[in-house]
């Protein structure tokens, strides 16, 4: 049911997206296209009738998007470029989940907090970077398999030797949508048929790609395994055509990431 918010210069509706509004709605996100990565390829690869996934839009009088709410599985992304009705974008999300996972540029999630309904985990602040050029990528001698379906279950292991990490219950189903509709790939290592080292892609849309699950066994760290992998990984994506997009909240994974071309372009906050 659309929400008709009502003031006295203005009426503003908040309703479920439809593929009647999609160029609409990519053309209010491409404005972003790196901030809004997840929300275009979740859009891109699944539409707007799947089972786990819906968008909302908040319209002003002029029939304008000004704000953008996606459900994904049990994960809520918001994004608005301004001022929004807040509240109503709760109600939505308490409707559908508990407890939350919510996420997406720090100054527009922060606007949530003071919502104790929503009952949000522990938030988790980390810069978001981008790089568009393949200008600082040296060559790696490293030897470096593409993963497939075969091998989740051996990436999610070794992403549960990661303290950082934090697995969902339903990681594997959600990783084998994306690496079957193509949002996602995992570039690794192995030694004696283990998985030593990986680097993994999610939201792949047409205009970008998020770099994830970069993660080593601790007895195989400082090899240059990962920085290989990261090699190949980001010529390959950006061969493509395609920006290349990471989250990191550790100044020394920070400086390794710039020495490879990649800038700050804002913060993104989680919480958990």
């Amino acid at each position: 049911m659309d929400k008709i918010l009502a003031s006295k210069e203005a009426i503003f509706i908040i309703r479920k997206l439809t593929k009647n509004d999609h160029d609409q709605v990519i053309s209010f996100l491409s404005e972003e296209p790196s901030i809004n990565l997840f929300i275009i390829g979740d859009i891109e690869v699944f539409g707007y009738e799947s089972d786990f996934q819906e968008i909302w839009a908040e319209f002003n009088h002029q029939g304008e998007i000004i704000a953008v709410l996606l459900r994904y599985y049990q994960s809520f992304i918001p994004y608005a470029k301004g001022e929004f009705n807040v509240a109503e974008f709760v109600s939505i999300i308490i409707s559908h989940s508990q407890p939350v996972l919510l996420s997406g540029k720090t100054d527009i999630v922060e606007k949530f907090e003071s919502y104790n309904v929503l009952q949000l985990g522990k938030k988790q602040e980390t810069f978001f970077a981008e790089c568009k050029s393949t200008e600082y990528l040296g060559e790696t001698n490293v030897y470096i398999k593409k993963a497939s379906i075969n091998e989740i279950d051996q990436i999610l292991s070794l992403r549960k030797t990661i303290d950082e990490f934090h697995l969902s219950h339903n990681a594997a189903e959600m990783l084998r949508t994306s690496m079957e509709s193509n949002m996602a790939r995992t570039y690794y290592t192995e030694e004696n048929g283990q998985m030593t080292s990986c680097v993994s892609t999610t939201a792949e849309n047409s205009m970008s790609a998020m770099i994830v699950g970069v993660c080593t066994r601790k007895e195989y760290r400082r090899k240059g395994l990962a920085t290989g992998i990261m090699q190949k990984l980001f010529k390959d994506i950006m061969d493509e055509g395609k920006i290349l997009c990471l989250f990191y909240d550790n100044p020394e994974a920070g400086r390794i990431y710039k020495r490879l071309g990649f800038n700050d372009v804002g913060k993104w906050t989680m919480y958990r």
